[in-house]
């Protein structure tokens, strides 16, 4: 099972869009995969129909039962998405209390990681959305995860937050006891305005190293996905922007295994 991270600290840059984009996409191709929501505002959750405000269970689930010392399966917090081979773990909006009533207890940073473990055979993707600010929502989904994908809006704002974000990495690879990968992906791109163009200019200069070399256009068509509760691929999978998300898992899997559980590449 494959773990990974969306994240950036800065908001409306496209993690909820991403993630949903590239997990709808592998759902396609024949992986069981799996979407966990731990972003307080639920804007995964809410993608799929339903309310942060009202799920039974959740996330928070998790990490209320390690810190009442009790045990919750994990399997028991899966949510039906409507799309074939694609599960969801919701958020709740009672997560944006979790820093003040659980930030201090032993044991909480590895909650995701120790409850993904129990899933390991049921899945073979989890693709983690993570809320725009460093805690311990954040810090559990870098410890669980193998790979780290950072969208950024192509404007200058967003490029500050990119900056927090780096160097939030930087924190937590030196509790890390193995590498974490990461990978830049340039969004919401639109050739007409000057900003997305000289953004990306100074995301390529900057950042080459760890930046994925093409983007995410801006496409109502995601919108659209959106409105309906669809991820992208399923509701128009010739549009631009599911190509542009095909391309960038194309090279996310390229040292990895095939793209198919079937072997298609």
């Amino acid at each position: 099972m494959k773990v990974w991270t969306v994240a950036n600290q800065k908001g409306g840059v496209g993690k909820t869009t991403t993630a949903v984009s590239i997990a709808g996409l592998l759902a396609n191709w024949g992986m069981r995969t799996l979407m966990l929501d731990i972003d307080p505002h639920g804007s995964l959750t809410s993608y799929f129909r339903y309310d942060p405000e009202m799920v039974d269970e959740s996330v928070y689930s998790l990490f209320k039962a390690v810190a009442d010392k009790r045990d919750v399966d994990p399997a028991s917090l899966i949510y039906n998405t409507g799309t074939e081979g694609l599960d969801l773990i919701p958020a709740a909006m009672v997560l944006a209390t979790l820093d003040r009533q659980a930030g201090r207890l032993d044991g909480m940073g590895l909650v995701l990681n120790n409850a993904l473990a129990r899933l390991h055979d049921r899945y073979d993707y989890v693709v983690i959305d993570c809320p725009p600010i460093l805690g311990i929502l954040m810090i559990n989904a870098l410890a669980a995860c193998e790979h780290l994908i950072i969208p950024v809006q192509t404007e200058f704002l967003a490029l500050k937050g990119l900056e927090r974000m780096l160097h939030t990495l930087r924190m937590v690879l030196k509790a890390r006891a193995t590498p974490l990968p990461y990978t830049i992906v340039p969004t919401m791109y639109d050739i007409r305005t000057r900003a997305s163009v000289d953004s990306l200019k100074v995301l390529r200069e900057t950042y080459k190293e760890h930046l994925w070399q093409s983007l995410i256009p801006v496409d109502t068509r995601l919108r659209e996905a959106s409105r309906v509760g669809m991820p992208p691929s399923m509701f128009d999978p010739n549009c631009r922007s599911v190509a542009a998300y095909t391309e960038l898992l194309q090279e996310l899997q390229r040292e990895g295994e095939p793209l198919s559980r079937t072997g298609t590449r």
